[in-house]
């Protein structure tokens, strides 16, 4: 498939995507409360999401790293 997005994971950055999503889907699911991410946390998944919004075509923000 040519529309197929690949992305390597570091194992912090792949436990954050999945205790975020988990504990998203308990939420919508039940009601259960979302725990507040640590700063590391927001740092990996940030960094992500501005990952994958490049591979995905989307427009950057002001604030993004290779905007000068």
């Amino acid at each position: 498939m040519t529309d197929d997005i690949t992305m390597r994971l570091d194992r912090a950055t792949a436990e954050d995507l999945y205790g975020t999503l988990y504990e998203v889907g308990e939420h919508i699911a039940g009601g259960a409360p979302i725990t507040p991410p640590t700063p590391e946390e927001v740092e990996r998944l940030g960094n992500l999401l501005q990952e994958l919004g490049h591979r995905l075509g989307r427009t950057c923000s002001p604030l993004c790293d290779h905007i000068v």
